[in-house]
């Protein structure tokens, strides 16, 4: 008799119908058959095998190089729980149109049958899913991204406990490209991308938007957060997750080596983007990183912002629509100073300078986790890590201080759900524009946000030892228009501090906010910065922030009666302190 996992397969076979289908082992052989196949293909090239063994170059379709938020649906039976932020399309409905599409897509071609693991093998919080594709680009990817092949079938055996994925590239056009979750059937459809966030079905798709379902249903947490480890001189580690928007530093900060290494304080990577945490048998909360690998922007990406990750992706790397240089090796915006004398760019035609950059401004590194010389050795602990503090962040140039601390958990709470973030001309071509993404989770909540608000103030109270959370911004500036803060590896300063106040021991001054450090409670030893500008980047503007409270009402209000009781109570006990202090300065 036929277990679940082979009657799902039989019905994408008998929808799709491939010339043939091959299950997936995840071996080392396999891998390079798949980059064999690609290579063939012609989109893709092998580097220089000296300065970068057993990497490639993948050159996508030019339409087809980036998340599609605007096609990506979530197909819950009712809309009311797709809630306002997410697109919804009924399951009937979805399953017609897009089902036409899956008709035949796969004609002529291979399906590989992908069998994955999210979180290391031994953890009782990992979950198991199975992504069928016709890409060999995924299979390579996804061999990278997470535990794949014959542990996760081992894991699956004869149960329907996993999560089911079928993709396929279609004929790659945008008109007819789809990415589809069905929460209630845990289940996940893509056609027409083959770009990572839409086709690695693990990543965005599982670990996020269905795993946040799961995870409201089941009393966990799956969060769009970094996990890193903070050592102190003692050898201490404690852990920290962080959620953060676009180009805000995430990947960086996960990874970054220390400024205050020789005083014994050093980073450890857990995790760069996904955080699925629960409460643990001591009371904690508990994180693991459920992917094996990272898959990162590279451009801005150089020895300077993140030494790490450039020496991981020297070997056994993915790199798709960056440069190349003459010696066959990658190259991006921001990687060197000076541009290589001859550059091919990342649609093949030689480079010749001008206004188009060389590299897509979202060509990707892809690249094990284990190759980080700062990975931690508790990435794969089957426990996961306690987590003690919990950072939420934005780009801001002015508002928001360097770093604050929030009273308690449900404060925490509001402080997450009213986070906001500039972009920069680099994504919309309008610079300083205020968008809220609460918790850094606006494209990947799988229900909806009102819900997702509630959840975490309920998760608060399961936990009888909750993370302390604070709320961190290293992108104020000064009238001038520059950075007061110089980033990268001196965050570690303001994460020094929120272990000390994690340990009850940091001095900070209450604000409206919450508390800020004292001017003395930042380790500055070392550091080029004058009094008045700390001063400057630990400001909290009474007026400002008033203006910043009304902001959060507006937003607030596209949640309805779903949003909870509490983060209304919050933003008006927030606008009384503001108040406060505003009448005792006139």
């Amino acid at each position: 008799m036929a277990t679940p996992l082979e009657q799902w397969v039989e019905e994408a076979v008998q929808r799709t119908q491939p010339k043939r289908v091959v299950w997936c082992d995840g071996s080392a052989g396999e891998t390079q058959r798949m980059v064999e196949t690609l290579v063939e293909e012609g989109r893709t090239f092998r580097l220089n095998e000296t300065t970068y063994p057993n990497c490639i170059l993948h050159r996508s379709d030019p339409n087809d190089v980036a998340r599609t938020e605007q096609v990506t649906f979530i197909c819950s039976r009712r809309k009311e729980d797709a809630g306002p932020t997410n697109n919804w399309m009924a399951p009937e409905e979805a399953k017609q149109t897009v089902g036409a599409l899956f008709k035949g897509a796969m004609a002529g071609r291979t399906m590989y049958v992908v069998p994955y693991l999210m979180g290391p093998v031994d953890s009782q919080m990992t979950r198991a899913g199975v992504e069928v594709t016709d890409s060999p680009y995924v299979v390579a990817s996804m061999s990278i991204m997470a535990r794949m092949g014959k542990i996760a079938l081992e894991r699956i055996g004869s149960t329907n406990d996993f999560v089911p994925g079928l993709h396929s590239l279609g004929d790659l056009n945008p008109s007819r490209r789809f990415v589809l979750h069905f929460p209630e059937e845990k289940l996940i459809w893509s056609i027409g991308s083959g770009y990572g966030g839409n086709a690695l079905l693990g990543k965005k798709c599982f670990a996020l938007r269905i795993a946040s379902w799961m995870a409201r249903e089941q009393a966990w947490m799956a969060e769009h957060m970094l996990i890193l480890g903070l050592e102190d001189p003692s050898g201490k580690v404690t852990y920290m997750a962080a959620a953060f928007p676009s180009a805000c530093g995430k990947t960086n900060l996960a990874m970054m080596v220390s400024a205050l290494e020789k005083m014994g304080y050093r980073v450890w990577t857990v995790g760069d983007d996904i955080a699925w945490m629960q409460t643990g048998s001591d009371g904690y909360l508990h994180a693991i990183n459920p992917e094996a690998g990272f898959f990162g922007v590279a451009p801005g990406t150089n020895a300077h912002s993140n030494p790490n990750v450039m020496a991981a992706m020297k070997r056994n790397t993915i790199f798709t629509n960056v440069a190349m240089t003459a010696a066959r090796e990658p190259w991006w915006e921001g990687l060197t100073k000076e541009i290589p004398a001859k550059l091919t760019d990342w649609q093949g035609r030689e480079f010749s300078g001008g206004n188009r950059p060389a590299a897509h401004p979202n060509s990707r590194y892809t690249v094990a986790a284990e190759q980080a010389p700062c990975i931690s050795p508790r990435w794969e602990d089957p426990a996961g890590v306690p987590i003690s503090a919990i950072l939420f962040g934005g780009r801001r140039a002015r508002v928001a201080p360097l770093v604050y601390e929030a009273f308690n958990w449900q404060h925490g709470v509001f402080v997450g759900a009213s986070m906001a973030s500039e972009t920069t001309a680099a994504i919309t071509g309008e610079v300083g524009v205020r968008r809220r993404d609460p918790m850094a989770m606006l494209p990947f909540c799988g229900y909806h946000m009102g819900d997702y608000f509630q959840h975490w103030l309920e998760m608060g109270q399961r936990i009888a030892h909750p993370p302390k959370i604070f709320h961190v911004n290293w992108f104020r500036k000064g009238r001038d228009g520059k950075f007061l803060w110089p980033g990268f590896g001196e965050n570690v300063r303001v994460l020094k501090w929120i272990l000390e106040r994690v340990e009850d021991r940091g001095q900070g001054e209450e604000t409206p906010i919450g508390f800020v450090p004292t001017r003395r409670a930042l380790t500055l030893d070392g550091l080029d910065i004058s009094a008045e500008t700390v001063d400057e980047l630990l400001r909290v503007d009474a007026g400002d922030w008033q203006k910043e409270t009304e902001e959060i009402g507006r937003f607030f209000t596209k949640f309805g009666d779903r949003l909870p009781r509490e983060l209304r109570e919050e933003q008006v006990r927030l606008t009384e302190r503001l108040n406060l202090v505003a009448s005792a300065k006139i």
